[in-house]
């Protein structure tokens, strides 16, 4: 088996901005594994705030000796981008092999559409107000917060959609005090969901305060070992690939936080529908869905996901799985 390495740079429709920071492109790494002619791909975002950066993802890449299934990946790699890549590409590459699909070979239900949040990236309120009335009409949507200065925003998201449901994303960027303000006006303009309002490694006051509105761990959950931390601090939990380490992880994560008595919800980075494809997989029968990555782009894969305005459909064959 042979294992290639490729960074790939794929335009935003818009500058995306949330409380670390703006972007306008999704750069990604696509590993595509080898075995005789047939192949499989898998795309990874590497995320600085936990360390990674594309230049050393991919050197970490160049270096590994292609595993020969997801159980000597797991071994070679901990949770993170880089394993995110091979594990998606390697159910890919069986599924070609088989001549079935990923989910067969996962024993997992046929997959349906699933209805995906629409992200607000951080802004003025009024711009953010004018992006809201722009996308009103979809069910549901998410907002980048963050800011000492967050109230106005919200007022403005609910005042331009005031059908919509909000989900709130703070990103690690308020303190305790701040969420303690703010948790009774979230709950008044009927935001349900919070994700991540405090920073990971000090979230402990999420289980002394009121938690008006359901609060979702995004930084603070990575794989199955991050759980027993979350008890009583949090009321969900959000599955992104990127974090787990690819889909194999994803599952079980995604069977381990029910079983715990959490509500999951299954995010992504800002990538292609290459990175979509295997977590609509585990976004079946989720509480809430956050694959909206390619709704983002100005440009994507061949053979991208399909969109019925916020309904993101199975992949094809021809894209992954």
């Amino acid at each position: 088996m042979e294992l290639a390495v490729r960074e790939e740079h794929f335009r935003l429709a818009e500058t995306f901005t949330i409380s670390r920071g703006s972007r306008t492109e999704a750069r990604v790494l696509t590993v595509t594994l080898d075995e005789g002619g047939v192949q499989g791909r898998g795309e990874c975002v590497p995320y600085p705030r936990y360390g990674e950066t594309p230049e050393g993802v991919a050197a970490l890449l160049a270096g590994l000796v292609p595993p020969a299934d997801r159980t000597a990946l797991s071994r070679a790699l901990p949770p993170g981008a880089a394993r995110n890549a091979v594990d998606c590409a390697l159910w890919d590459l069986e599924a070609r092999r088989a001549g079935r699909p990923v989910w067969q070979l996962a024993a997992l239900p046929a997959p349906g559409p699933v209805t995906t949040c629409f992200t607000l990236s951080l802004d003025s309120p009024e711009r953010m107000l004018a992006a809201a009335a722009r996308n009103a009409w979809r069910p549901v949507l998410k907002i980048k917060l963050g800011t000492p200065d967050d109230m106005p925003r919200l007022e403005a998201v609910r005042a331009g959609a005031p059908a919509a449901r909000i989900v709130v994303d703070a990103n690690e960027g308020w303190t305790a005090d701040l969420y303690a303000d703010l948790a009774p006006h979230l709950a008044r303009l009927g935001v349900a969901v919070v994700e991540q309002p405090l920073p990971a490694g000090a979230d402990a006051m999420l289980a002394e305060i009121a938690r008006p509105v359901p609060v979702c761990a995004d930084e603070s959950c990575h794989d199955r070992t991050s759980l027993s931390a979350l008890k009583g601090k949090y009321d969900m939990v959000n599955i992104k690939l990127d974090k787990t380490g690819g889909l194999t992880e994803a599952l079980a994560l995604r069977d381990a936080a029910r079983l715990a008595g959490f509500g999951v919800m299954v995010g992504c980075m800002v990538g292609t529908s290459l990175a979509m494809a295997p977590a609509v997989l585990v976004a079946q029968g989720a509480d809430l869905v956050d694959l909206d990555g390619p709704l983002l782009l100005a440009e994507d894969r061949p053979h991208p996901l399909r969109y019925d305005g916020s309904l993101v459909h199975p992949p094809e064959p021809a894209l992954w799985g």
